[in-house]
């Protein structure tokens, strides 16, 4: 059956449509008019039937969307699009809603280009509102991506529609028939590979949207389907220098692994930090315990440890610089290119260009009750360095040093050594970044205890103490607490300070690293802070 409307066309009696306002993959949008309560409105009519399925199949895509769209009528938020009514006339469903004075955020880059980074936080905290209604009613969006989200002329009003209803033209779409819906470039790598998926994967989409916002476009965006799910599944993932202030918040979305993906609640606190003061917010540390292998940068190509597993390139496969192994996850992938009709020269591409070198970066820092010159804390970064080789090698840039006091570390070329009893400095030029390591007999309370008994002083023994967090976890399979805090710095420091700070008993003996950075340059001391971790190792001593 083909298009069953047209102008003039009255829909259950009531709406009256006037024009065509878009056509898309799945349906066509009118604005119309509801003659019983004299206003104007915009309906989707559904086209299941052009989609090449059979009868039963339509009918039961059909009920299945008429079920969602009721679903999404319940939905009362300012930043969720209403839905008025659902009616089926002519073997189709037909979707009443809202007409929306504006324009898509699409439509908005297409005519004058990104925007901003404070008003691109200030669309994501309205789409993280809506998302957050939506999920709390078990609604997921599943295709999250500017031209879904409409800018209401006048007011600003920031207005989320199309909650899995119905694809919206300009994306590759894959219908709900093949297990896949949504556009490619925003979806999250976990629903790629055949994984669970929940909320999780809304707030990837967002991360995504809220890189297009300020660069103009995705940071998956590709010449071909194959290359973009290459590029979701497998790349390196690089934040856009113009997210200034919102590249705490992106990066944590843009996790790959789901556990360690910023949950609603704590994005929307570093937006809206960002927002309001216009002060770059610090990232929330990882709430699960890092796996061998886990990348510690967010975004950042994990780095495999020495002697990992025969699992853990499986364990490995949504998240970045990683080849997919393990049989299943080559399936989920191979589907979903046949279902995109990729075919077997993308299947190639992606075997041939997925296996990204990459080392091995365990936890995060620890910066506590060692009142030293400057350390604090906060996981930022955009490219991340290469990190040391499963040979050992160490990154380019990057030297391998043995130290008197009886270990080796990478430090970044040219850094200085500095010995100030107990502790060992290796500083950069102008002393800029500080890596410091500290070793000494075992406590009873712990690296854990430790850390927290410092995060409880920091107020007192660092001016301006902030942001202060202490994570249990491990290192290299001993007791590990990581420890991260921001405070002003001191007279000669010159503005704020990030420190990170790891400690760990082994070997009788707790062991101590961490770094202390600009704030500003809080992502570059992030890189430093990883590698000098993953190259951490005792020799014996020579003084």
């Amino acid at each position: 059956m083909g298009n069953s409307g047209g102008e003039g066309h009255l829909i259950a009696g009531r709406y009256e449509l006037v024009s065509r306002l878009g056509r898309g993959g799945m349906g066509t949008v009118w604005r119309a008019v509801d003659q019983l309560l004299g206003r104007d409105v915009a309906v989707k009519e559904l086209h299941v039937d052009d989609e090449g399925l059979s009868s039963l199949d339509a009918r039961l895509h059909g009920e299945r969307t008429l079920r969602e769209a009721r679903t999404v009528a319940q939905l009362k938020h300012p930043n969720v699009i209403v839905l008025h009514d659902v009616v089926e006339e002519d073997e189709r469903a037909w979707i009443v809603m809202e007409l929306v004075d504006g324009v898509s955020l699409a439509d908005r880059l297409s005519a004058e280009g990104p925007v901003g980074p404070r008003e691109a936080g200030r669309i994501g905290l309205a789409l993280l509102d809506a998302l957050r209604a939506a999920h709390a009613r078990g609604v997921l969006h599943r295709d999250l991506k500017p031209a879904n989200v409409l800018l209401e002329a006048g007011t600003g009003r920031v207005v989320l529609t199309d909650f899995g209803i119905a694809q919206v033209s300009g994306a590759t779409t894959i219908t709900e028939t093949g297990s896949f819906v949504g556009s490619p470039e925003y979806t999250a790598p976990e629903r790629m590979s055949g994984r669970r998926t929940g909320p999780e994967s809304d707030l990837w989409s967002l991360g995504v949207l809220l890189c297009t916002l300020v660069s103009g476009q995705s940071p998956f965006h590709r010449d071909s389907l194959a290359a973009v799910l290459h590029a979701v599944v497998f790349d390196g993932i690089t934040v856009p220098e113009a997210a200034g202030g919102l590249t705490p918040a992106v990066e944590g979305l843009l996790r790959r692994d789901q556990e360690e993906r910023l949950g609603a609640a704590e994005a929307a606190g570093l937006l809206r930090s960002y927002v309001e003061s216009g002060d770059t917010p610090e990232l929330p540390l990882p709430r699960a315990e890092p796996r061998p292998g886990r990348a510690l940068v967010p975004g950042a190509a994990p780095r495999p440890a020495a002697g990992a597993g025969p699992d853990e390139p499986e364990r490995a496969a949504a998240r970045p610089g990683k080849r997919f192994r393990g049989r299943t996850a080559w399936l989920a992938v191979i589907a979903v290119l046949a279902l995109a009709g990729a075919g077997l020269g993308a299947l190639v591409l992606l075997k041939d260009g997925g296996d990204t070198k990459a080392g091995d970066g365990p936890a995060r820092g620890r910066d506590g009750g060692r009142a030293d010159s400057g350390q604090d804390p906060r996981p930022s970064s955009r490219t991340p360095d290469p990190g040391p080789s499963r040979s050992g090698g160490v990154p380019e840039g990057y030297e391998r040093v043995k130290d008197p006091l009886g270990f080796t570390i990478a430090v970044p070329k040219g850094y200085s050594r500095s010995y100030e009893a107990p502790r060992v400095y290796y500083y950069s030029p102008g002393k800029e970044f500080r890596i410091g390591v500290q070793i000494q007999q075992q406590d009873p309370k712990g690296p854990l205890g430790l850390s927290r008994e410092a995060d409880a002083k920091g107020p007192r023994e660092y001016p301006g103490y902030r942001s202060g967090q202490v994570i249990e976890t491990t290192h290299q399979g001993h007791p590990a607490a990581l420890w991260a805090f921001v405070w002003n710095g001191g007279a000669d420091d010159g503005g704020s300070r990030q420190t990170f700070d790891l400690s760990w008993n082994a070997d009788g003996k707790m062991y101590d690293l961490w770094l202390s950075a600009p704030v500003a340059q809080k992502g570059q001391g992030k890189r430093y802070f990883d590698t000098a971790v993953a190259t951490f190792a005792r020799s014996g001593r020579s003084d």
